[in-house]
């Protein structure tokens, strides 16, 4: 099917003249950064062009997806989105329902830092608001600090690290770490380190801290009931670990609405990212396929988008 044919095709289904799911999830499915955006460029009745420079979806035909589609709905809303403000909503979304501190921290840990910068200024955008003057306002909880910080950051992405500063740092958390109380969360040092230091940094400090205590970074930061502190370090570190573990908790028969939404977020966030990682990583952790586990779970045209999104790193 040509391009503009796949173009009619979504055209009509998102106006409401009849829905064939099989056709979103064959079309979609396949399609590329580009190709979604040149989707929202071209379709000016579902998609507004935002004065920060990005497409983003009319309100009001969102609400419309939602009666349509259901489940499916939310992952080619998600899906077709720019990425800003499928992190934008996401951010809102996590905010409110709660708040969901792993959303926020997943976003604000495993985004470049110019995904993160521009999912804020989405943010600004769409909410009038910023992430972070909502979260410092919404948030009573110790975790205030670490989440403000986070999502303020713009981190360095060059290659360069210094080996010494990351062993100084790993020594300087393994202090910390010792005091095993909820405190660790709000400790300077541990804000200012994982808030600010590049990802290669923090991968060369969790190396370090292996060599000098003989255990994981993640799980003795979650000493003390620290579980917010444990998923940003994975999301840092080792986000493959933690995306599958994610993944897992929410592949179950008998957990709530809020938990099984996160199949959708990680796969539809993540398909044109680490996928392939995350499948090896899930395998590997849970000794089953992730295909095969959504093939177990899932339904319908849902199932084989969110099949179809995950194949796309092989």
């Amino acid at each position: 099917m040509a391009a503009s044919d796949d173009h009619g095709s979504l055209t009509r289904a998102f106006s409401g003249f009849g829905v064939d799911e099989k056709a979103f999830v064959t079309i979609l499915g396949k399609w590329h950064p580009e190709e979604r955006q040149s989707f929202r460029k071209k379709s000016g009745d579902f998609f507004v062009e935002d004065e920060r420079q990005f497409e983003r979806w009319d309100d009001r035909h969102i609400l419309q997806l939602r009666n349509e589609f259901l489940r499916l709905k939310d992952a080619i809303v998600l899906w077709t989105m720019h990425p800003w403000e499928r992190d934008a909503r996401l951010l809102k979304e996590a905010l409110y329902k709660g708040p969901q501190y792993n959303v926020l921290i997943e976003i604000a840990c495993t985004r470049s830092s110019e995904e993160l910068l521009g999912a804020r200024r989405a943010y600004h955008s769409l909410f009038d608001h910023s992430i972070e003057e909502d979260v410092a306002s919404h948030i009573r909880t110790p975790e205030k600090k670490l989440l403000v910080a986070l999502l303020s950051s713009y981190r360095y992405e060059g290659p360069k690290v210094s080996d010494e500063i990351a062993k100084l740092e790993a020594e300087t958390i393994s202090n910390v770490t010792k005091k095993g109380d909820n405190s660790v969360i709000e400790d300077d040092d541990i804000v200012r380190i994982l808030s600010t230091r590049s990802k290669l940094h923090l991968v060369a400090l969790y190396k370090h801290y292996k060599q000098i205590t003989g255990n994981y970074l993640d799980e003795d930061i979650a000493l003390g009931g620290n579980s917010h502190l444990k998923a940003t370090t994975q999301c840092l570190c080792t986000p493959p670990t933690y995306f599958s573990q994610v993944l897992d908790a929410s592949l179950k028969y008998d957990v709530d609405e809020i938990t099984k939404e996160a199949v959708t977020r990680i796969i539809v966030t993540r398909a044109d990212a680490d996928m392939k990682q995350i499948k090896e990583e899930y395998n590997k952790t849970f000794g089953v396929h992730l295909s095969h586990k959504i093939e177990d779970l899932a339904n319908g045209n849902y199932r084989d988008f969110l099949l179809t999104l995950i194949a796309r790193g092989d």
